[in-house]
């Protein structure tokens, strides 16, 4: 048979092949993708005697051997207490990764010319960041005397590809003080950002709330959270889980631990993810 007779049949099975690859069905044969994630609240490189020491926390998160990390409390340029220095960027150059910043606070230089003074949080990925956003998200400013609840940025946002797999990174710190007023409207606002977004979705950060606070019910409704059920601070002697890893029903959590180290004054929490197909 002439290649011109076989070629309509040709076009035929290609159209086949191609939406048979593209079905549900296709997806879910395709084999899952692991994923090592992390959440690390890093105290602006100091660790649980409140000494800075960021070859301390590189090395402990070095050790973790993680796909991707979220990190809180991070300075850029912020002050005396991390020696003015960017910390994001040095951990992201030490461990050889990407890395997005999402400052909460940005301030003028203390002198003319000089880098804004920063803090917030940040992603480190060992994948190629193809987007990222800094959100905002309701806020009681540590800056203000007299704060009022306003929006103000420090929500981060990446999407970084898995082996071809897109998936949205967000990490997070929600407020610290007892009443949870305002974290209530945080994880509001935080359900509604990641909302827009579909696929496989991965929520790091520091909650300052129990598992079992309500305030976070609304988010357990969504998500999963991927334990281990250990607690995470104070970093010495923990007694609290504050620190979590939540995933999406595209993302499954094979196990999750929480290392023994002092870096900080927070433990980190290390969860192996399986990506589901797309």
């Amino acid at each position: 048979m002439s290649l011109r007779r076989r070629l309509p049949q040709l076009l035929l099975t290609t159209a086949l092949l191609g939406a048979l690859l593209g079905s549900p069905a296709a997806a879910a044969s395709r084999p899952p993708v692991p994923l090592r994630v992390v959440t690390y609240n890093v105290h602006a490189g100091a660790g649980a005697d409140n000494v800075f020491d960021l070859d301390r926390q590189t090395a402990e998160l070095r050790s973790l051997e993680a796909d991707v990390i979220g990190l809180q409390e991070v300075d850029r340029h912020w002050g005396a207490r991390s020696e003015w220095r960017d910390l994001a960027g040095e951990l992201a150059e030490r461990l050889g990764m990407y890395v997005f910043f999402a400052p909460i606070y940005s301030l003028d230089p203390a002198e003319p010319g000089g880098p804004r003074a920063e803090y917030g949080v940040a992603v480190l990925s060992r994948y190629r960041i193809l987007s990222a956003e800094n959100h905002e998200i309701t806020r009681l400013s540590t800056q203000d005397p007299n704060p009022a609840p306003a929006p103000a940025p420090g929500f981060g946002e990446v999407v970084v590809r898995v082996k071809g797999q897109p998936v949205h990174v967000y990490v997070t710190h929600l407020d610290y003080r007892p009443d949870p007023a305002v974290r209530v409207a945080q994880v509001a606002d935080t359900r509604r950002i990641m909302a827009e977004d579909r696929g496989p979705k991965v929520l790091l950060g520091d909650f300052n709330a129990e598992p079992g606070a309500p305030e976070l019910a609304p988010l357990w409704a969504e998500l999963t959270d991927a334990g281990p059920g250990a607690p995470t601070f104070p970093a010495q002697d923990p007694v609290k889980r504050i620190d979590y890893v939540a995933v999406s029903k595209a993302a499954q959590v094979r196990r999750a631990w929480v290392p023994e180290s002092v870096a900080s004054d927070h433990r980190a929490v290390v969860a192996d993810l399986v990506l589901r197909g797309r």
